[in-house]
């Protein structure tokens, strides 16, 4: 098949870095930055979308959004939000698979699952439905609309905010190998108080996302002022960056809690650990680590004999460098040898030449792409860029289904060995006897 052929057969695995919606459309383009004072302080009614640009239902449903968006326009507020790129705001709201659609009503801190159908008048009908629910609570008095300062309250908890002092400091934040977030404040300070309950929401979200590897706490600077005049706290709030062996950075994001988790995953992915470099031992470790990543990584590396240990590992310490410095995009690496996984490799038109070699493969969509170029940190990193920008081409995986996987031994980590062939003792054969012709 010419590359010209193949390249209009296959589509992208990641599809470029542009908006679905622009500011021409009705759908209201929502951002960390944005959210919480388009939606969250908002009286009205939002249906809000969470979508990745290279997912094909996203793609079927934009132009239904669009059309209800229009429709709906001055009643019920349509909005969407790009998760793949706003990965903190997806989090934040439950968001596992694409598009996910939320209804925000009276209380926006707990949005509903849009449970209806696709089409533009299905979505039109879920919205008014949800809009007469709406009306009808706030004649009962059961709702008072979206008060911003109750939702504010109910959207965290302050026992996630750690209370830091003088005596505590260095030992919670300094001697921790956890990334800190820490506000400076003073209690008659009036942007302390609007800052409280985001900070709590955020702290919130960030134990959960991170595991708690990410902590936001909080100096009351009036009192505590030996810790306070350490850093040169002049202003309130101030918000300081600590990471362990570091010298503390200045917070330069915005207030919201949407712009500080998102800052807070940042810090999280630059001192999150390169995701491991598996070799493909069984079905489940392949099934695993494929369908929990937008992309999986797979190299089929040389036989142990033609390499030995120590090729191999070159191999290998080149994929270690390229999962850490792709690290952010949260994908998955693999690697098997050569013939230990045929039906793998012919699914990926590999069998039997060209080692080593590479895929991507994305098992939402069943796709893939084989790197072209050599397999180098150079030659990776072009791959995978180009991929990243939507400029690779694929094709779909053999049969469109995961190939079957062999249950195999881990490799060793030595040198292969030939196998050993049977000795035969033939001390007690005489090798000049003359036969029998009549045995022969």
């Amino acid at each position: 098949m010419s590359p010209l052929l193949f390249g209009m057969l296959g589509c992208s695995l990641v599809l470029s870095v542009q908006a679905m919606y622009s500011s021409s459309d009705d759908v209201i383009e929502l951002t960390p930055s944005n959210f919480n004072r388009e939606v969250i302080q908002s009286d009205s009614l939002w249906l809000v979308e969470f979508y990745a640009p290279w997912c094909g239902h996203c793609q079927n449903l934009a132009p239904e959004w669009k059309k209800a968006a229009t429709a709906l326009k001055g009643i019920v507020k349509v909005g969407a939000v790009d998760a793949d790129q706003h990965k903190s705001l997806g989090g934040q709201y439950g968001v596992r698979g694409f598009p996910t659609i939320k209804v925000f009503g009276a209380n926006k801190n707990k949005p509903e699952e849009y449970q209806g159908g696709r089409s533009s008048q299905a979505i039109v009908d879920g919205a008014m439905n949800a809009l007469r629910t709406l009306v009808k609570e706030r004649l009962s008095g059961k709702s008072g609309g979206s008060s911003y300062n109750k939702q504010q309250s109910s959207g965290g908890s302050k026992k996630d905010v750690v209370e830091l002092t003088d005596d505590n400091f260095d030992e919670t934040v300094l001697n921790s190998d956890d990334v800190w977030l820490v506000e400076f404040f003073a209690p008659w300070c009036g942007h302390c108080k609007n800052l409280e309950p985001e900070w709590a929401a955020a702290a919130t979200a960030v134990k959960e996302q991170t595991k708690g590897k990410v902590r936001l706490g909080a100096v009351d600077a009036t009192v505590h002022q030996v810790v306070s005049s350490r850093y040169g706290i002049r202003g309130f709030p101030t918000i300081k960056v600590f990471r362990k062996g570091e010298e503390p950075e200045d917070y330069q994001g915005g207030r919201t809690r949407g712009d500080i988790i998102e800052k807070a995953m940042d810090l999280f992915s630059d001192n999150a650990p390169a995701p491991e470099l598996l070799e493909i031992l069984n079905e489940d470790v392949l099934k695993k680590t494929c369908e929990d990543s937008q992309l999986c990584i797979i190299a089929v590396l040389p036989h142990i004999l033609d390499t030995g240990a120590s090729g191999r590992n070159g191999y290998l310490d080149v994929m270690v460098k390229m999962a850490e410095k792709y690290k952010k995009k949260l994908w998955g690496w693999l690697w098997t040898e050569a013939g230990a996984q045929l039906e793998l490799e012919a699914s990926l038109g590999i069998g039997g030449f060209g080692y080593p070699a590479m895929a991507a493969i994305n098992a939402r969509k069943m796709k893939f792409a084989l790197l072209r170029g050599s397999f180098s940190e150079t030659g990776i990193h072009e791959f995978l860029r180009e991929l990243s920008v939507g400029r690779g081409s694929t094709a779909t995986l053999g049969g469109g289904v995961m190939p079957k996987i062999n249950a195999v031994e881990a490799w060793d980590g030595k040198d292969g060995q030939l196998p050993v062939e049977e000795e035969y003792d033939l001390s007690d054969i005489d090798l000049d006897e003359d036969f029998d012709k009549d045995e022969l």
